[in-house]
């Protein structure tokens, strides 16, 4: 893999939303026998011989059903079912396992991991707080007691790479493997535009004044269900006054010094993100000067 395609991107599952409102071809789909359902294990995705995403028949679900799509003319499904682990609790295992999946495949189990875990967390009516019940497929739940409709959402995040005079700024947060820098991020708040978003937050992390921002990529990040914007920003100078709150430590680093840590040498001034972190991307997007 090159680095430039995001990871969770490039899944060939068609959602096929049409369908999400069709009772009578949902029930064919279900009963369809080749439907198939990813296998979890909690949830983490169970990779088949072929290293690509484990699928299994719908007779060994358990619980309730979640129209995800078609995928070579195959319905595909998901299931919620009773001992699911929070969506927010990442397992040992689940980084070694991306770090096998392809960027597709992994969307597909992002789409499946995101929804199961919406379904877990909004179980009652935010409107009046009565139970709710799973509608359209799975992409929706509808109160039993207003008939008000609630239907996923994902939380927008900035993550950027601030830029001055041939470098750009990586930190550090406490929970990050030893040695590992990134690019800074967080969420958009209400009533504010990304670049607005990626202005502030690196102010109030780094000490930084922003002068452009320029939108590079998105990726899906299902733990649980964020949009990651990449953007590279130019600030008016490299002066830190960094906030110990968020962050362990800040440094500028240079593009040499970027190569390096990217290729793995054992001399490089940090530890890059993984592939399949769109921070990986944006670290390469910025060598490419794209």
């Amino acid at each position: 893999m090159n680095g430039l395609v995001p990871g969770f991107t490039g899944s060939t599952l068609d959602r096929a939303d049409l369908i999400r409102n069709d009772p009578e071809q949902l029930a064919a789909l279900t009963a369809s026998l080749s439907a198939r359902l990813i296998k979890l294990d909690g949830l983490d995705p169970v990779i088949g011989p072929d290293g690509l995403l484990g699928w299994t028949s719908l007779a060994d679900a358990e619980g309730e059903l979640i129209f995800l799509g078609l995928q070579d003319g195959k319905p595909r499904f998901a299931e919620v079912r009773p001992g699911i682990p929070d969506g927010f609790s990442r397992s040992p295992a689940i980084f070694h396992i991306l770090d096998a999946l392809p960027p597709g495949e992994a969307g597909t189990y992002a789409a499946a991991r995101s929804l199961i875990d919406w379904h877990m967390r909004h179980g009652f009516c935010a409107r009046c707080g009565s139970a709710t019940a799973m509608f359209r497929g799975g992409w929706g739940r509808q109160c039993l007691g207003c008939s008000a409709e609630h239907f996923p959402r994902v939380d927008p995040v900035v993550i950027m790479l601030a830029e001055h005079e041939g470098r750009v700024l990586v930190g550090r947060q406490p929970r990050y493997p030893a040695g590992r820098y990134s690019a800074l991020a967080g969420f958009l708040e209400p009533g504010e535009s990304i670049e607005e978003a990626v202005a502030r937050e690196l102010h109030e992390e780094a000490g930084v004044r922003v002068s452009q921002v320029h939108y590079v990529a998105s990726q899906p990040w299902p733990f649980p269900s964020s949009l990651m914007i990449a953007c590279i920003a130019h600030v008016e100078d490299d002066a830190l006054t960094i906030d110990y709150t968020e962050l362990e430590d800040a440094i500028w680093v240079t593009r040499d010094e970027v190569e390096a840590s990217l290729g793995g040498d054992p001399g490089a001034p940090f530890l890059s993100p993984p592939h399949y972190a769109i921070a990986h991307t944006l670290f390469r997007r910025w060598l490419a000067g794209g």
